[in-house]
């Protein structure tokens, strides 16, 4: 089968990839370079966990997205995932922090418990009395997505796929399985996979029912000189408890020191609208994670890096089919994790038609 495969976020790449391995004829289209520093996982690094809170199917989950890794890092000869594990700070009641706490024990996953006194000792940049408790879980890490993009883009090429990087795509044709691109030129396919991201809308304006687009931004920080070993040895950070719904990525693998908020966002209509950092956002960023981290304005914001995603109204991943089009929409700014196992799954419904299957797996409803 002829396929084209709209957008290379790691969605895009890894179903190329999936479909390469199932022997169909691949093309990939990206409106900028791969990786896109533009792109949702074009930046540095991204998260993976066991932790999930109440979304046990997709806690579940996590054991294929595992699998699916070590098959791509077979591929590529190279393993791009630090499996240096993941804590999360409790300070208030029914935070995030617990309910992830409480969906890891509910499943029978790994996680040590640890006390205020022994977590300030054991990870010396948490504020002592601003948390109730403190969990680490070896089950999570931090994945380097620009690695993965570059190694994903020369595999597919050396299988004969066809790349076309800043290429962008303005029209996808459902029906005639056909795009066209900027320059007026267009594609003819059997299938085509849309994996858009956040400009997804662009293409599929029909489908704002369902996803919104928000910008947001990460802050890249230098921490203390007196802290810098704890943190280069520190797992990662994925909730800070109470409501800052912050995760935080440490020193790893020559990439730098990351703090993220779902409270710094902004819906937009515009996938591209504000991308440029505004003066003092960093700092912004950086001051929402004290407490529990303590010393924050001793972090000096070195980049700030905007990002835009898709959401949906339950944060989980979206299928939709029309014609020989085939959307497949992230999982609300938490999907990267999964994105190789993403692919495999996708791959899969465009050789045996099941994307109904498809759609219950990509909710976690098939786990």
């Amino acid at each position: 089968m002829n396929v084209i495969v709209v957008g290379a976020g790691i969605a895009g790449l890894s179903t190329a990839w999936s479909l390469v391995k199932a022997g169909h004829d691949v093309t990939l289209v990206e409106q900028g370079p791969i990786p896109n520093p533009l792109a949702a996982s074009g930046d540095h690094h991204r998260i993976i966990r066991r932790a999930y809170g109440k979304a046990g199917g997709y806690a579940r989950l996590i054991t294929e997205a595992y699998e699916a890794w070590d098959e791509l890092w077979a591929d590529l000869g190279e393993n791009h995932l630090d499996p240096r594990g993941f804590l999360c700070v409790s300070r208030e009641e029914g935070d995030e922090a617990e309910q992830m706490r409480d969906g890891l024990a509910e499943g029978g996953f790994p996680f040590e418990m640890v006390d205020p006194d022994a977590a300030v000792a054991r990870w010396p940049f948490l504020d002592t009395g601003t948390f109730r408790y403190a969990y680490f879980s070896t089950e999570g890490g931090a994945l380097h997505c620009r690695r993965i993009a570059a190694g994903l883009l020369g595999w597919l090429r050396a299988h004969g796929a066809n790349v076309y990087e800043n290429s962008k795509v303005t029209s996808v044709d459902c029906e005639g399985g056909s795009i066209t691109l900027a320059d007026g030129s267009t594609m003819q396919a059997d299938r085509v996979v849309v994996t858009a991201g956040a400009w997804v809308l662009k293409l599929f304006p029909e489908l704002g029912g369902e996803l919104t687009t928000y910008r947001t931004a990460l802050a890249y920080v230098d921490p203390p000189a007196d802290l810098k070993a704890a943190w280069e040895t520190a797992p990662v950070i994925l909730d800070v408890g109470g409501k800052t719904d912050g995760y935080m990525i440490p020193l790893t693998r020559g990439a730098g020191m990351k703090f993220g908020s779902g409270l710094h966002k902004v819906e937009t209509s515009d996938a591209d609208w504000s991308r440029e950092p505004v003066e003092g956002e960093g700092e912004a960023i950086r001051n929402l994670f004290s407490p529990p981290i303590a010393r924050i304005e001793d972090y000096r914001v070195t980049e700030v890096v905007t990002c835009a995603y898709t959401f949906t109204g339950d944060e989980k991943f979206m299928a939709h089919e029309d014609g020989k089009c085939l959307v497949v929409s992230a999982c609300s700014g938490h999907g990267y994790k999964f994105g190789a196992a993403v692919g495999r799954r996708v791959a899969k419904a465009v050789g045996d038609g099941d994307v109904e299957g498809l759609k219950r797996w990509l909710r976690a409803e098939a786990v």
